[in-house]
């Protein structure tokens, strides 16, 4: 770093100091301040100063949440070894590494390996594991915030407590952006450790948020259409400056946007890419590759271009649509003006109006430093199963050597005496229900009272599913001249015909045939529909929605301070006069009455998808009232109900829908919980080895993994209803799908907010974007168009000021 003039920050020096005195701990740095530097060093400058302390083989173990990673910080820490004329050697190994060259690691490790989660519990799984970690003095885990609330989280717990068996002294440190909960991330990566440290850098980063407006303001907004309408406001964006990032939220809308940019102006042709994380590996290399070195002038992507990687030549980033969270808008922002003390520039183009409001709430999260916190998982016994399966492929272990291990972690910290015997005796009997079947018959007790694989078999299918993933089956797309193109999921090829069209990568195809599960396309013109993605839908976070609400409160005040609020004056303006714009302590629910039917609006401020759990709820308390059906919608910002039948609703039958008591009781009466519990349960049938996803190279698609876990669903449920695994499916359901507890905070502030009951015979701007929403599922674009256009005069028509 002398070398390059370069000053080292204090929060580096300070790591690199308790490194030296044996400390583990957490590093917390704004993006583009050398965080990598911080640890990477730390090991290095450890060395030269004590080289006795290391011996040949592998001493540090990076470990990161993306492949893509993993290559470019490989290539940095190589650069800087070579230049200090250290003869280390720095290596990856994940999927994408080749057989060759993980047999010669096998049979020589590198001094620094970079790895996944998923990378790391194959090593432990090999039998020579011993050979391979036995110089082992420190793990870095990079981007710890993402990897947390996840299994693949969990699974790295794991392989840290196993790895302190043999070697009590490791030092394991985390990298990490800032969170909420950053004293709770500690801990669970590093429970039970003696001297454990938190560095919290002191520069901070600052970011520009630069709103994109429109011309004029829809008084009646709409959601996506907008953003495209201001493609001719962000080409001048990308041009002025060296190097730009489009962020997306969904595939299908980068697709759109790369599409849209090109339309706009046909000289981007050849200096614009598209980048996600279904497009073939070698093309997002190169890409990624070309806007390292600057020969890109703008790269539209998902969040596959979220994390870590520099991209130094970048100088602008240009959010499509709402980012969801204050978390994921920083970290985006951090892409550009990646080096210290430059201002990471991010505009906020909107796909509707009160998107604009998004703005104004992100503005003054990201001034309080107001950040989600990423919650640790508990009990998911999925993964201990598939880990005590591991670790008995890779040599066998004692129950009572490995279980104390085990409970340090924080994920089992609470595990019970009877539920670490029934994992036992799951991967040896199969569990009550599997114990006449050979095949859940995994480990076996040898004469020394240890747990080991004995079956080759076995052991070869176990390789091949540690670490799955179940997400909806990825399909090839090929030409039928060979040339791949990239991925699109199962459930979107099974809606087409032959000869239908749709866009992937940027190109126009026309479907030919599958075979073999892959997709034969043939090069083609003209319209084509974008694919979509059911991983897509990111939920919005409860920090935004908190800002959310305080801004559109603070909306109907006079002398409003933000900008963009102003700009929206005429449009809250007309909400105000139509309706009611809510304050704070108030819950607004709008009753209209149109020619199609009646609907009932209701806006929470908490996202889509809880949204979608609040309008089941609702819908069954009022049929609870008396007989009627409803349609529904929603957006992030509340749902409708709709029925051709009168929505019949007194004040105090309003209270009565709304209440909080009984609250997961009549959710689950007005959902299909078993029914989602079994497609949960399809997950953890496949993490825990029930069901095999990759069987001797043949992937087996959703639909199969799907009838099978749902077979053995049924029989415990009917034979084993107290199964662990069972019991963990309805967990996870009421946990992360339901969202029980952000359900039960929102219920518990709508209870004792003064609920505002409107009624009226045209959409309000605060309902118009959610009944657009409704139609879109049963209109084609242009029908949707002519529609929305008619609407929009129909409810433009004077109205008396309610005040």
């Amino acid at each position: 770093m002398q070398a390059k003039d370069q000053k080292a920050f204090s929060f580096q020096e300070k790591a690199w100091q308790k490194f030296v005195l044996g400390y583990s701990g957490m590093v917390v740095a704004p993006t583009g301040f050398g965080k990598t530097y911080s640890l990477f060093l730390a090991v290095i400058m450890d060395f030269l100063n004590h080289p006795s302390n290391y011996k040949n083989g592998l001493k540090l173990l990076w470990v990161t949440p993306l492949r893509s990673l993993a290559k470019d910080l490989a290539r940095a820490m190589q650069e800087a070894i070579d230049e200090m004329g250290l003869d280390w050697m720095v290596e990856v190994r994940n999927g994408d590494t080749e057989a060759k060259q993980k047999a010669r690691q096998s049979k020589s490790m590198p001094d620094i390996l970079l790895v996944t989660p998923e990378s790391l519990h194959l090593l432990i799984a090999q039998k020579s594991r011993d050979v391979f970690f036995k110089s082992l003095k420190c793990i870095v885990v990079d981007e710890w915030h993402e990897l947390l609330s996840t299994k693949r989280g969990v699974m790295l717990e794991l392989a840290i407590a196993f790895l302190r068996m043999s070697l009590p002294k490791i030092q394991v440190w985390g990298i990490s952006a800032t969170i909420g909960n950053i004293d709770e991330a500690m801990d669970v990566l590093l429970p039970n450790f003696p001297k454990k440290v938190k560095i919290i850098a002191k520069e901070k980063k600052k970011i520009d948020i630069l709103p994109v407006y429109p011309e004029y303001v829809e008084i009646l907004p709409w959601a996506g259409h907008l953003g495209g309408k201001l493609v001719d406001q962000v080409v001048p964006i990308i041009l002025q400056s060296k190097s730009t990032i489009l962020f997306t939220n969904t595939r299908s809308q980068s697709e759109m946007w790369y599409q849209l940019l090109l339309d706009a102006y046909p000289d981007f042709a050849g200096q614009i890419a598209l980048h996600h994380s279904s497009i073939d590996g070698k093309i997002r290399q190169w890409i990624e590759d070309n806007l390292s070195s600057g020969h890109l002038k703008a790269v539209v992507s998902t969040s596959s271009l979220d994390l870590g990687v520099d991209f130094k030549p970048v100088d602008t980033v240009i959010q499509i649509g709402s980012s969801k969270g204050v978390a994921r808008f920083m970290q985006r922002a951090g892409r550009s003006g990646h080096s210290p003390f430059e201002t990471s520039k991010i505009y906020f183009v909107p796909t509707h109006s009160l998107e604009l409001i998004e703005v104004a709430a992100l503005k003054e999260a990201v001034k309080t430093q107001t950040i989600e916190n990423r919650e640790p998982l508990l009990l998911t016994f999925d993964v201990l199963v598939q880990f005590l399966v591991t670790v008995a492929l890779g040599g066998g272990f004692y129950s009572e050597q490995l279980r104390p291990f085990i409970q340090q972690t924080f994920s089992f910290a609470e595990m019970t005496e009877d539920e670490w015997k029934w994992c036992l005796y799951f991967i040896t009997i199969g569990g009550k229900t599997g114990k006449n079947y050979e095949e859940f018959h995994k480990v076996v007790l040898d004469d020394s009272g240890k747990y080991v694989i004995t079956s080759r078999k076995i052991g070869m299918l176990h390789r091949m599913n540690i670490g799955v993933i179940v997400s909806d089956a990825m399909l090839k797309v090929k030409f039928i001249s060979g040339g791949y193109i990239g991925m699109v999921e199962e459930y979107f090829i099974s809606k087409l015909k032959k000869g239908d069209k749709f866009i992937l990568a940027g190109r126009i195809l026309e479907f030919v045939r599958m075979k073999e599960m892959t997709v034969q396309v043939k090069a083609s013109t003209g319209k084509a529909i974008t694919p979509s993605w059911l991983g897509g839908r990111l939920p919005m976070s409860s920090n935004l929605s908190y800002f959310l609400r305080k801004k559109i409160a603070s909306s109907g005040k006079k002398n409003v301070q933000d900008t963009e609020l102003q700009f929206l004056q005429p449009l809250l303006e007309r909400q105000a006069i139509v309706s009611h714009i809510p304050q704070e302590n108030e819950f607004l629910v709008e009753k209209i009455k149109t020619r199609d039917g009646w609907h009932l609006f209701m806006y929470p401020f908490e996202g889509r998808l809880i949204h979608e759990i609040m309008s089941s709820l609702i819908a069954y308390r009022i049929s609870q009232l008396y007989p009627i059906s409803f349609s529904m919608a929603m957006n992030d910002y509340g749902f409708e109900l709709f029925s051709d039948k009168e929505i019949v609703l007194s004040e105090k039958d309003l209270h009565h829908i709304l209440r909080k008591e009984n609250l997961m009781t009549d959710v689950v009466a007005s959902i299909n919980a078993a029914e989602m519990a079994k497609r949960k349960f399809r997950d953890i049938a496949v993490i825990s080895g029930m069901v095999l996803q990759n069987i001797y190279g043949q992937h087996r698609n959703n639909k199969s993994l799907q009838s099978s876990s749902g077979i053995i669903f049924q029989v415990l449920e009917d034979y084993d209803p107290q199964n662990f695994l069972l019991r963990q499916a309805y967990n996870e359901v009421f946990n992360q799908q339901l969202e029980e507890p952000r359900l039960s905070t929102a219920f518990e502030r709508i209870s004792n907010s003064k609920i505002i009951y409107i009624e009226s015979k045209q959409f309000t701007p605060m309902s118009f974007p959610i009944k657009v929403d409704s139609l879109r599922q049963a209109l084609s674009s242009e029908e949707l168009g002519e529609r929305i256009r008619r609407m929009q005069e129909n409810n433009l028509k004077p109205i008396k000021n309610r005040k």
